[in-house]
Formats: structure tokens, C-alpha cells, sequence
């Protein structure tokens, strides 16, 4: 699956403060908070459900697979959403080590240790705001 997904019985807004602190242990920050349902709203589209997007980023990480390839900056910053559905709150991401993929075979061979790793540090940071 090229995503990782998971529920939590928390509201979007607790589940974005705990991801939130558990992202900055892992040096990462959160560059941008969007709400899509916010902006839709804003256009005169109504969309009632919660939708968060938030950007983050660790600067050391960005560096490596950027002066790997500068085509890898069209998956940064990683991107983390936070949304109502079915009663819960979902948290989620597309997985790095997918997204590195599409870039090319000599490219992902040499980022593939790095987005594994910011893979897995990423969803432990989602696994402990649950």
C-alpha cells in the first residue's frame, strides 16, 4: 500500500497536538497547516467533514534527498493528514519509500536507506499520537 492510515478515537484537533510534539522529538517541524475543509468553505463549496493537511519536515533529511536528486523536492515537505471519517479520526501518509520510488531506479537505490528511515520515524510519531 502506498499509504500508512491509522483511527483514533481522538478529535482532530487533540490528534494534531500529539502528532505535533511527537514529530518535534524527531526533529520534525510542521512548515504549513491547511484545512481543506476551511478553504472549500471559504469558496462557497460545503464540505462539513474535517480535513487537515499538515506539511512537515526534517531540514537534514531534505538536504540528503535533494542533493541526491532535485526532482525528490516534488514530494517535499512530507505530507501528514488528519480527517473525520466514519466516526473516528484518521492519521495518515503516503509512505516515503513509495514515493521515492517514482523518481527513478538510480535515484531510489541511493535514497532508499533514507526514506525507509523517515518512513518509519514518521509513523511512530503518528503511532504515538493515537
Amino acid at each position: 500500500m502506498f499509504h500508512y492510515t491509522v483511527q483514533t478515537r481522538k478529535s482532530v484537533d487533540e490528534a494534531i497536538h500529539s502528532l505535533e510534539l511527537s514529530l518535534k522529538e524527531e526533529q520534525f517541524g510542521v512548515l504549513w497547516r491547511f484545512s481543506i475543509q476551511d478553504k472549500l468553505n471559504e469558496k462557497g463549496i460545503e464540505f462539513n467533514q474535517r480535513y487537515e493537511v499538515l506539511e512537515v519536515c526534517n531540514p537534514f533529511e531534505a538536504k540528503k534527498v535533494l542533493s541526491e536528486n532535485v526532482l525528490n523536492g516534488y514530494f517535499l515537505p512530507c505530507k501528514i493528514t488528519v480527517y473525520e471519517h466514519g466516526g473516528l479520526t484518521n492519521i495518515g501518509l503516503p509512505k516515503p519509500s513509495h514515493l521515492i520510488g517514482m523518481v527513478g531506479e538510480e535515484s531510489a537505490a541511493a535514497l532508499r536507506d533514507i526514506a525507509l528511515d523517515v518512513e518509519r520515524r514518521l509513523i511512530m510519531c503518528i503511532d504515538k499520537s493515537i
